[in-house]
């Protein structure tokens, strides 16, 4: 019975393995097809957590839009820029605690996007 029971357990497995799906797909899609590079940017959000219904953010470059979305994708703010800054303050009416995506827009039409974490006021 120990033998039998060996003898499963060893051919088990070996069996699955050569059942196993081997087809690996290996694409090799240029980068610079999907995304635009994004030269180094420094970006400030501060404060962080955001405590209070406003934070300010700070790049060295122009920014031409800022949009803050929820994580479930509901646009919480937006603003676009005619003249671009390297600072603005966004300011939010009642926000929720949670986290946020900050999608930060530039006049050469690259966007970063930030987490941002909104706390209730203590």
């Amino acid at each position: 019975m120990k033998q039998f029971l060996l003898i499963i357990f060893i051919l088990f497995p070996l069996t699955l393995h050569s059942q196993k799906d081997s087809t690996n797909i290996v694409r090799n899609f240029p980068q610079k097809a999907f995304t635009r590079e994004s030269p180094v940017t420094n970006i400030t959000i501060y404060p962080v957590p955001v405590r209070e219904n406003s934070f300010s953010i700070k790049a060295d470059r122009e920014i031409s839009a800022v949009k803050v979305t929820n994580m479930i994708g509901q646009d919480i703010f937006r603003a676009t820029y005619t003249n671009p800054v390297t600072a603005t303050k966004v300011i939010l009416k009642n926000p929720v605690r949670g986290m946020y995506l900050v999608t930060i827009g530039f006049v050469d039409g690259t966007r970063i996007v930030r987490k941002v974490m909104i706390e209730n006021p203590e």
